[in-house]
């Protein structure tokens, strides 16, 4: 059997079973050839354009069969870009990732063009990060248009992009995107590494991906980033991180991170210094409530009666005094019943979401502290409690702080505040020596970078940050130039 034949005959047995797969063929003069595409992820228009009209246009012209062939086989026939593939396993693998394969009969090899064409949505409003002053607009599921949304805020060749095939099934095209000159190497070596080592038969998220990078993975606290703005993950380009983008995902992977820089908004950087710094000392205090509060009420109420001025204690003893329940359990009760509410309000549709979440708690506290279940202090504290974990930026962060709560409000309720310092204590020296590829998660604090604390608890003013967090960049760590004076 002919090599091309028999080289087309492997292309349909691999195809075997799709059932979308199109074979369409064309007499162009005396030749015969055959395009193999799939119809739903091509765009039809460019195949078409580009490849149908101009082999059809060649064959009406008068010139004999070997000047037609010679012209079409050459690379510069067709107005789009091509390549050639020899074996089945190329080209079945590269047909059903959108590719067209032009196979002209008695040629050992076929011709592939990327057309390319999935249903996409348009760019929409960021909604999980939502700012006041800045840009709205969001990743989508398309890995180009994601590209180009970076590419439009980031205009310099040192923007380097390397891409990688994860999944034996998936086969899901990711971009890991750094600045040469700024991204430290060892950082980019060990998530250039990490990708390679990978061996999985699916990927199709960047949680699952993000999980896979990070070498302490039991850990409760995040070592990666999500964000789906582009100007954040541009801001973290030019700090010295590095961005991973997976296709289908309409989220970016940014790593390293600190734990200061979970706490960070995009909006803190479109305000003026003053305002941003007030809202980062609010945020800082309220992430502390919202790990502290229930464990602290319920220490200080069971063990620690003495430090709560008298007028306050008789009252919170009078809300208390018919409750069937110890203090830990009631505030388990609560805790328990507010995660429930939480995860309704994420489930249900939309517009009853925030219905059932706010007003069912209201409704459930209400009926809780008339029924005698709970009491009324308990309640307001579970409240500023869920209303503080909001206010943390990042999910994957306010995640953990939920996380920790419990088994710190159980060492309270039966070790009081000596547990609880302790406990912290313990939290502080886990978060000390972890690290985030290669990067300490506390750093600008342990250890202490006096430069970079001017971008930690407080933002200062722009003429003062001049220079890249130390945490990230290397090299060229300038940020402003000499011309910025005030």
């Amino acid at each position: 059997m002919d090599q091309g034949v028999q080289l087309l005959e492997q292309v349909k047995a691999k195809l075997t079973g799709c059932a979308d797969i199109i074979y369409q063929p064309l007499q162009v003069g005396a030749y015969s050839c055959l395009l193999i595409y799939i119809g739903s992820i091509v765009s039809k228009q460019t195949l078409r354009e580009a490849i149908i009209k101009p082999l059809l246009e060649e064959g009406r012209r008068e010139q004999s069969d070997q000047q037609l062939a010679e012209r079409i086989v050459k690379e510069e026939f067709f107005p789009i870009p091509s390549t050639r593939m020899r074996t089945a396993d190329e080209l079945g693998d590269a047909i059903v990732s959108g590719y067209a394969a032009l196979y002209w009969y008695g040629q050992s090899e076929m011709r592939v063009f990327g057309l390319v064409d999935y249903q996409r949505r348009a760019i929409p409003d960021s909604t999980n990060e939502m700012v006041t002053v800045g840009p709205q607009e969001a990743f989508i599921e398309d890995l180009e248009v994601n590209l180009s949304l970076l590419r439009h805020r980031i205009k310099h060749t040192d923007m380097k992009i390397q891409e990688f095939l994860l999944g034996t099934y998936t086969k899901s095209r990711i971009f890991a995107i750094h600045i040469e000159g700024i991204c430290k190497p060892e950082i980019l070596k060990q998530v250039i590494q990490s990708l390679e080592e990978m061996n999985m038969d699916s990927n199709f998220g960047v949680s699952s991906l993000g999980e896979c990078l990070v070498r302490s993975s039991y850990s409760p606290l995040p070592q990666y980033q999500f964000t789906e703005r582009p100007d954040t993950a541009a801001a973290a380009l030019l700090e010295g991180r590095v961005v991973i983008l997976q296709d289908g995902n309409p989220f970016s992977l940014v790593v390293p991170v600190t734990f200061f820089s979970l706490l960070q908004s995009a909006e803190d950087y479109y305000q003026s210094a003053a305002s941003a710094s007030w809202i980062r000392l609010v945020r800082l205090l309220f992430s502390v409530f919202s790990l502290l509060l229930p464990s602290l009420y319920v220490a200080i109420t069971t063990f620690h009666p003495e430090i709560i001025p008298t007028a306050l204690l008789i009252t919170i003893a009078a809300a208390r005094e018919n409750i069937p329940f110890t203090a830990v359990v009631e505030a388990l009760i609560m805790e328990i019943t507010f995660e429930g509410l939480r995860e309704a309000g994420i489930r249900i549709p939309k517009p009853l979401g925030q219905t059932v979440s706010i007003i069912g708690g209201i409704v459930i506290g209400q009926a809780a502290v008339q029924a005698g279940i709970v009491s009324a202090p308990l309640v307001i504290v579970v409240s500023i409690t869920g209303i503080a974990s909001f206010i943390i930026p990042h999910y994957e962060l306010g995640l953990a702080f939920r996380l920790l709560r419990f088994p710190l409000l159980l060492i309270g309720g039966t070790l009081g505040l000596i547990g609880i310092l302790v406990s912290m204590f313990l939290i502080y020296m886990y978060m000390v020596n972890l690290r985030s590829f290669g990067i300490p998660y506390m750093q600008p604090l342990a250890p202490f970078v006096w430069k970079d604390i001017k971008d930690t608890f407080i933002r200062a003013p722009w003429f003062l940050m001049k220079t890249r967090p130390a945490s990230y960049a290397k090299d060229n760590m300038k940020r402003q130039g000499p011309r910025w004076q005030r």
